[in-house]
């Protein structure tokens, strides 16, 4: 099970990678390295995933400075914080609070 104080020690010390099939959709979905450190800064495991096959990862849900919820899935890999995929969760598929998925 992946602790929230080991990933945010990890994007403090800058030991975090983006997972390169994802960095283009980043860069569509508009959002910034900075949103992600900060997202991740304040933010709370809201999922679990022990046994992804990629290894184990987990879901983030946290807001940027400017108040910008985010999803972030982060797994480790090779002593690193790999940041697989970010987004902007969507009211069609969660409630308002972020972190309940809607079913």
């Amino acid at each position: 099970m992946m602790e929230i104080n080991d990933i945010k020690k990890k994007v403090r010390q800058g030991k975090f990678r983006l997972s390169f099939t994802h960095t283009e959709k980043l860069r569509e979905r508009k959002i910034e390295i900075r949103e992600l450190e900060q997202a991740i800064s304040v933010g709370e495991i809201i999922e679990d995933y022990p046994t992804d096959p990629r290894g184990p990862s987990c879901l983030i849900l946290g807001h940027s400075e400017e108040g910008r919820p985010l999803h972030i899935v982060c797994g480790i890999m090779d002593k690193e914080l790999l940041i697989i995929t970010a987004y902007e969760p969507d009211t069609r598929d969660w409630e308002t609070d972020w972190k309940t998925r809607r079913r």
